[in-house]
């Protein structure tokens, strides 16, 4: 969409370029893997994940765009790392709803990473402005509505759903092209790629990040182990 601005774009193709090509240039040098739990999705398959510090949790809550949807007072939170344009996020999306329906003890933050390109950075624009005006509530409905329908979500189509909530485009558009927000969404990109975050969605819970979708009954497992040995999986 014209209107809404996609600088963030080049920040974060840039750092996987560069990334890529640190690797590229360093063939032969072994790396020790991170630890990571044996964690099996919901279909039986390995889930790529990795130990990451108790406190990396504290440091997504920081990020300036984040939005609790959940019980604040919980005793586990789940940080959701997606994009708008991501088919998997919508599943997760659902799942995640399903969960805090179930489980009142439960939080959830809901993270925007718009990495999928063009489309997803406007319509992350629009979502980032939203994360500073409105109420957790409408943001959750916001979030549904996007991923509610099919097709491609660019800014146009997130104007237009934060409308039918309310919002009026004239206020939301300024806030959406304000230089806050690009410096907004990098901080949110940088702190992903710090964390590897290679596909959407991924999730931080207590002391592991969990690189795509598990499926609600694998993070159940997790959330359960947390409750009883403050870790994502307890050991024998």
């Amino acid at each position: 969409m014209s209107s809404l601005s996609a600088d963030a774009v080049e920040y974060s193709g840039m750092i996987r370029i560069i990334t890529a090509c640190i690797v590229a240039l360093l063939p032969f040098i072994a790396y020790a893997q991170p630890a990571s739990y044996n964690i099996i999705g919901s279909d039986g398959t390995p889930v790529m994940n990795q130990v990451v510090p108790v406190e990396t949790g504290e440091k997504v809550r920081k990020l300036p765009s984040v939005v609790g949807i959940g019980n604040p007072k919980g005793d586990v939170t789940i940080y959701e790392f997606y994009d708008l344009n991501c088919p998997y996020c919508r599943s997760a999306a659902a799942d995640l709803r399903a969960m805090l329906s179930a489980d009142k003890q439960l939080n959830v933050v809901l993270v925007p990473f718009p990495v999928l390109g063009i489309p997803s950075i406007q319509a992350g624009r629009v979502e980032f402005a939203l994360a500073q005006i409105a109420s957790p509530l409408k943001f959750s409905l916001f979030h549904q509505k996007m991923f509610s329908g099919r097709g491609v979500v660019d800014g146009e189509r997130a104007l237009a759903g934060a409308e039918e909530l309310g919002f009026e485009r004239q206020t939301i558009l300024p806030l959406a092209n304000d230089e806050k927000i690009t410096e907004a969404m990098k901080s949110h990109i940088r702190l992903g790629d710090a964390l590897g975050m290679q596909a959407t969605p991924s999730f931080v819970i207590q002391d592991v990040a969990i690189i795509g979708h598990p499926g609600r009954a694998a993070i159940e497992k997790i959330v359960a182990a947390v409750r009883k040995c403050g870790k994502a999986a307890c050991g024998g």
